[in-house]
């Protein structure tokens, strides 16, 4: 049952002709659909935007190989009209796989289909059609644990290569020069001693380098830089500044 609303529902029609004996101004297929639809959308108040028609299409083909109905869905998604009007549930599709399949991509679009002689059919729930939908759900399932199997090669794949793969990026990768400079900062030590971690970051902040905020690395950032903290995990020895 279909509940007028105070809000103006806008909808395509769509019809589908299977043989092309029926196609033509003296034929009454398309004529009889069309009558029908707009006999609904009256009664419940829905606003008629669009007709779409697939000539020569049998109920049996794919709904993402029909010309006619893939140039309403490009209509659908640039006017936002969220609702199509068939005559019946099998002018969209005979073949109950079909009809299931089409009707679960529009409803992945939130998109809602409505036969006008019975606006509940393809909401109804015949053993035969909860079971393509089960199908359908595991067939999902299993096309997104693969894509994430796959996901996952590729990143572990990488990794062995020694690419960064995900997670934030290092300093070295955010600002290589800065990094460069530390570490020719560290190496060229003054005599009798070595920069402490402290004093490179003072003469990183005196030659510009400085952190996002203005201010001088933290002796964290200096270990990262210069690769002590790595060395310290594989040694399991802690340096002191």
């Amino acid at each position: 049952m279909i509940v007028k609303s105070s809000k103006s529902v806008k909808a395509f029609a769509y019809l589908r002709t299977s043989s092309a004996t029926n196609i033509g101004e003296e034929k009454d297929s398309g004529r009889r659909q069309l009558q029908a639809v707009e006999a609904f959308a009256k009664r419940a108040g829905i606003d008629l935007v669009g007709t779409y028609h697939d000539e020569a299409v049998k109920g049996s083909d794919p709904i993402d190989t029909r010309p006619g109905f893939a140039e309403m869905l490009e209509a659908l998604e640039a006017n936002g009209t969220k609702t199509i009007i068939v005559e019946t549930a099998s002018r969209f599709a005979r073949d109950l796989m079909v009809q299931e399949v089409g009707y679960a991509m529009l409803r992945a679009r939130s998109i809602e289909l409505i036969a006008a002689d019975s606006p509940t059919s393809f909401l109804d729930d015949t053993p035969t059609a909860r079971l393509i939908r089960q199908v359908l759900g595991a067939v999902s399932e299993f096309e997104k644990a693969m894509l994430v199997a796959k996901l996952k090669g590729a990143r572990d794949r990488k990794r062995r290569t020694g690419l960064k793969v995900e997670g934030r990026k290092s300093i070295a990768e955010q600002r290589p020069e800065t990094v460069e400079l530390a570490r020719r900062l560290a190496r060229s030590r003054p005599k009798g001693g070595r920069r402490s971690l402290r004093e490179v970051s003072a003469a990183l902040a005196a030659a510009g380098h400085t952190t996002k905020t203005g201010k001088p690395y933290a002796a964290t950032a200096i270990k990262l830089m210069l690769g002590l903290e790595k060395r310290e995990r594989n040694s399991g020895k802690k340096k002191e500044d």
